[in-house]
């Protein structure tokens, strides 16, 4: 449980980040309400599964996760730029954070 609640929390890492973004310096009510509702929840995911998983393990995990989408909402949704360099890396991340599950 403490796995899925970790991931579901990395996903939230996403939104916040991606919200924080769209509020434009907190100038923006919904953005801003969307920033810290999902901040909220998922640090207080992040420290459910920190009872159950290692601090180093978790939070690499949880950052990962976020990074990873957020890098990706800003590719697919936000016109960053998507070359094979800043895909390769992300992939990278990715592959850390399996290792990381598969060796835990």
């Amino acid at each position: 449980m403490a796995w899925i609640v970790l991931v579901v929390s990395g996903l939230l890492e996403t939104a916040w980040a991606v919200a924080l973004d769209r509020s434009a310096g907190f100038t923006r009510p919904l953005p801003s309400a969307v920033f810290a509702v999902t901040l909220v929840a998922s640090m207080a995911g992040l420290a459910y599964a920190l009872r159950e998983i290692p601090v180093g393990t978790g939070y690499a995990v949880w950052v990962g996760i976020g990074a990873v989408g957020t890098a990706g909402v800003g590719m697919l949704a936000l016109h960053e730029p998507a070359n094979l360099p800043r895909i390769a890396c992300l992939l990278l991340v990715v592959a850390g954070v399996v290792g990381l599950k598969i060796f835990h």
